[in-house]
């Protein structure tokens, strides 16, 4: 069909009244959309990758040898201005005799992109175009013309008019060479700018073949939450816009403007965006890739998902050896690799594409098995009649196996990790790292309804040295980390409630409110670990602690989420609670013992009574060390709540290197965000009770300056409150105003 003459002017006012009326005429809205489409195909070509080469010609065997160990067949090629004389075109080239479907993504130069209403502009660009399609056009699966549209500073395109020039220079030769159109690229979900773009596309008889965008889950953190860019954190459960329900609704848009597959060019996420709140950034870097994968192809709102870059220091499932990022937005133009192939090193993520490419493209999705968010359950019957089924929670949460699935259920299932190496054992927990449960053909297998995540726990999957183990005989309950189920028996043996010895003096380390002591590690002879139960609690707490966790599991919870941020903190062990949860004071939680260490306390009395050195450390050497620790603690959005200087333990190497690590975490919170300053402050001035005025001021203002603040009144006005407040105490007490030293604990 011929191109519809359309003035730039009417195609503006178009595309900004297709913006606008679908956010105002509500095409947000689809029932249910957050939940995946049962009994759907997925396609067998359903995934897809973004690849590149370079001037060395060996990175082209490397990467088909990548390609082969992915399952992949389907990839995308970026091309621009210079690609036919470089080894763009080589390994194109490359790639087609290898029998792989290309799809090639055409790209002007930034330049050219800017100037595309210029008759110069355009003429090169339908040089560029006709040229890659006389050599290659007949051999390609599809041409993706669009990079990034939606952003200016990517793609190059200034305005509306200078992109839809370029769309129909290329429309045009891709039609006269019968070559599949996609397009136009949007990157992130930004659906009124795709239902723009299709409006002027449509009015002017240019729709594509292949509806393409970007579909990123980065800013949502996880793929399975809803995104709270669109309305805030508080409000993100109205529009439930998550992964699944954002896939929905682009393929939607296809259909309305009969364009009849949708597909995602790109996704990603970058190592540096994980690592700001958690230390394992690959591990985590596989976990989203398996989980976005299988999110995407349960969605039934796309035909084909890319994967991409495969190679890149920040984003890649390879890592490219150079230690730094492109020098610009892969997303936007991905045309060369960077580094050295002998130095290319696959990451984890890598084996989890391969593990999902190898089970569920060509499968039949059957559904959602799960009713929780936080708890995924995602059945698929596989062309040889397999069920497999893939369980995963959202990051921190774990759901008890044996209370999804029923024994017989579970004797009969083969299990495979994320990377798909088989179980020798299945798991107790199912955690955020997804695994697949296959049972053979005719099986059927109906998990349990309304389980979820174990309510109040964090659990640190990404621990390698072992598993957790759940724990209920009715009486008690908890959880024990070990290595394996038999080291799991012996902890139960050794520090269950009722066989726990209780403390002794010379084991005691602290009674106060808790109750902290040393025990005998049955796992090593000579070995210690630190048990800690309540103490005692004022009548209100009596009250308002059986409407939250126990104080052993938030315990428990808190040093895993300080690991989880790469901060240290003692290893839990175990922890136990009474079942029917009526006795606050009768739980307990048990950890490695962090041995004869000192605190900070000790630190900042010394400095406060003028010594220049403290165990070797000077006080400017020390203060610089553990502002950047606890600037860490705050950015990760941890808000501890009892940063006293004994609470923060000081661990030297041999290179007088000093490591930190926090004890006592049951009153800890945790934010999705960084710590308000407010939080900061009143961590900060316990923290500081023991240093003297010029100490507070010095370290104060390096912490403060680092934020972009000044320790001026307003901020001091916390610390002489807390100094007021610790001499009344001490006052109302019968004690002197003078300071007490108390001996720090030692692990709880």
């Amino acid at each position: 069909m011929s191109d519809s003459v359309i003035s730039p002017a009417a195609e503006r006012r178009l595309f900004n009244q297709s913006m606008i009326g679908y956010l105002l005429k509500g095409r947000f809205r689809l029932y249910q959309g957050h939940k995946p489409l049962a009994q759907h195909q997925i396609p067998e070509d359903f995934s897809g990758i973004c690849v590149a080469s370079m001037a060395d010609a060996a990175c082209d065997d490397q990467v088909i040898d990548y390609l082969k160990q992915l399952s992949l067949k389907q990839v995308r090629l970026d091309f621009t201005y210079g690609a036919l004389d470089n080894h763009g075109a080589r390994f194109l080239q490359r790639l087609l005799d290898k029998g792989f479907k290309v799809m090639l993504r055409l790209i002007p130069s930034m330049e050219d992109a800017s100037q595309m209403d210029q008759p110069e502009a355009q003429q090169r660009w339908s040089d560029f175009v006709e040229a890659v399609l006389q050599r290659f056009g007949r051999h390609l699966e599809s041409v993706e013309v669009g990079n990034t549209v939606n952003r200016r500073r990517w793609s190059g395109y200034r305005s509306l008019e200078q992109f839809m020039c370029a769309w129909r220079i290329a429309y045009a030769k891709l039609r006269a060479h019968g070559v599949t159109i996609a397009g136009p690229n949007v990157t992130d979900f930004e659906p009124p700018y795709n239902a723009g773009f299709l409006a002027v596309m449509r009015k002017a008889r240019l729709l594509p073949d292949i509806h393409t965008d970007n579909l990123f889950a980065e800013r949502s953190i996880e793929p399975e939450l809803f995104d709270h860019k669109v309305l805030g954190r508080r409000l993100a459960g109205l529009p439930k816009l998550n992964l699944i329900k954002k896939a929905r609704l682009i393929g939607k848009l296809s259909a309305e403007y009969d364009v009849p597959k949708t597909y995602s060019t790109t996704a990603f996420w970058t190592l540096p965006r994980i690592a700001r709140r958690l230390v394992d950034a690959e591990i985590k870097q596989a976990d989203y890739v398996a989980r976005y994968m299988v999110l995407s192809a349960a969605s039934g709102g796309l035909q084909r998902a890319y994967w991409g870059p495969m190679v890149s220091q920040r984003e890649g499932l390879i890592d490219d050896g150079t230690g730094h990022p492109a020098a610009h937005e892969l997303v936007t133009r991905y045309d060369s690799n960077d580094g050295c192939p002998s130095n290319f090193r696959q990451r984890p993520a890598f084996y989890a594409m391969a593990a999902f490419n190898q089970r569920i493209p060509g499968s039949l999705y059957l559904g959602q098995l799960s009713e929780s968010e936080h708890l995924q359950v995602h059945a698929f019957r596989r062309p040889d009649g397999e069920l497999l089924h893939v369980v995963w929670t959202t990051n921190g949460n774990a759901a008890v196996l044996g209370q999804l699935y029923s024994h017989d259920e579970l004797s009969a299932a083969t299990g495979h990790d994320l990377h798909g190496q088989a179980l020798a054992d299945l798991p107790d927990l199912v955690g955020e790292s997804p695994f697949y449960l296959s049972w053979p053909a005719g099986a059927e297998v109906h998990p349990q309804q309304g389980q979820s995540v174990m309510p109040g726990l964090c659990v640190y999957s990404s621990r390698r040295d072992g598993q957790h183990y759940h724990f209920d005989d009715g009486q008690w309950r908890g959880m024990v980390f070990a290595r394996d189920r038999a080291e799991a028996d012996q902890l139960l043996a050794a520090l269950h409630p009722e066989h726990l010895q209780g403390p002794s003096k010379s084991a005691m380390l602290r009674k106060a409110r808790n109750v902290i002591w040393r025990v005998a590690d049955p796992r090593q002879s000579g070995d210690w670990l630190v048990a800690k139960k309540p103490n005692r609690l004022r009548w209100n707490k009596q009250i308002t602690d059986r409407l939250k966790p126990s104080k052993a599991a938030r315990s428990w919870n808190g040093a895993y989420e300080i690991m989880r941020a790469g901060l240290g903190s003692p290893k839990p062990v175990a922890y136990f609670e009474r079942s029917d949860r009526k006795d606050p004071l009768n739980n307990w939680y048990i950890c490695e013992y962090a041995g004869e260490v000192p605190s900070v306390k000790e630190f900042f009395g010394a400095y406060a009574r003028g010594e220049t050195h403290c165990h070797g450390i000077t006080r400017e050497d020390f203060f610089t060390q553990l502002r950047t620790f606890l600037l860490r603690l705050h950015k990760v959005g941890v808000y501890f709540r009892d940063l006293t200087g004994g609470n923060v333990l000081v661990h030297l190497d041999d290179l007088d290197k000093i490591h930190f690590s926090l004890i006592d975490t049951a009153r800890a919170r945790f934010y999705p965000h960084s710590a308000p300053l407010s939080a900061r402050l009143s961590d900060l001035k316990r923290t500081c009770y023991k240093l003297d005025w010029d100490g507070r001021i010095a370290f104060m203002q390096g912490y403060l300056n680092a934020i972009g603040r000044d320790f001026n009144f307003f901020y001091r006005l916390p610390f002489h409150y807390f100094d007021w407040k610790m001499n009344a105490k001490r006052l109302l007490k019968g004690k002197s105003l003078r300071r007490v030293a108390e001996a720090p604990g030692k692990g709880a």
